[in-house]
């Protein structure tokens, strides 16, 4: 779907890797791995991660800026048409999905957990592709590693967030303690939102960063786990 762009989904290498200046490790380690993934893509790129905080914002990147934990601009997705930039999103259960236009040379990257996919990230990503001029119907898009709907338990007040169209990503799962659950299907909810904004080349690559814990951190299973922290994998698209 995104052959001929530089772009991969970087996963934790059994835990081996962690890509997020919030997770465990030293920050400087931190910057080292991610520099090294971008390299990996386009030798030389620069690297472009916003500071994520479940927003619906984009960032139109004209030129990298430094990689450090503070300062970076805060948004949750970005978009690009300069070559030498290589886009970024850390992620540990939401969607990251990469973005591209190959005949524009325009690309974008999100970070879309459900508050995000319901508050517009995803649409507004493709506005921002279209405004460097892209064509909507010429971008493809690509769901990287994301919680799976059986991994996904929900109780009714986040049911209650989403609109009555949404009701086909919740299915029935055991009740706990007397109340309610549902599981919810967060890569069919963005993989439908990517479709109903008219894009018609998406994909996704049905990995499970619940259950797949060889491959992925997961903020869910920390949490269940007791874990203090928890660390993210990156994913990256670049123009070289």
């Amino acid at each position: 779907m995104l052959e001929g762009v530089p772009h991969a989904f970087f996963g934790s290498n059994g835990a081996k890797h962690q890509f997020g200046f919030g997770g465990p490790g030293d920050g400087a380690d931190v910057r080292a791995l991610r520099a090294a993934a971008a390299a990996s893509l386009c030798p030389g790129g620069s690297l472009a991660a916003p500071h994520q905080v479940h927003s619906p914002d984009v960032v139109t990147v004209l030129q990298g800026w430094d990689d450090a934990a503070e300062g970076r601009p805060v948004a949750d997705a970005v978009v690009t048409a300069t070559p030498g930039i290589v886009l970024g999103i850390v992620t540990a259960d939401c969607g990251p999905i990469l973005f591209a236009d190959r005949a524009a040379g325009v690309i974008g990257a999100a970070h879309a957990g459900w508050r995000g996919a319901v508050d517009g990230v995803l649409e507004n990503t493709i506005a921002a592709m279209e405004a460097l001029g892209a064509t909507r119907g010429n971008i493809a898009a690509v769901l990287g590693p994301t919680i799976a709907q059986p991994s996904y338990e929900v109780d009714a007040p986040f049911r209650a967030r989403f609109h009555v169209d949404a009701e086909r990503f919740f299915a029935p799962a055991p009740m706990r303690e007397g109340t309610a659950r549902w599981h919810f299907d967060l890569p069919g909810f963005i993989t439908a939102r990517l479709t109903a904004a008219g894009l018609s080349k998406t994909a996704d690559t049905a990995r499970d960063t619940f259950a797949e814990v060889a491959r992925y951190h997961s903020h869910r299973r920390a949490t269940q786990a007791g874990e203090a922290n928890y660390g993210r994998q990156i994913s990256m698209i670049a123009l070289p």
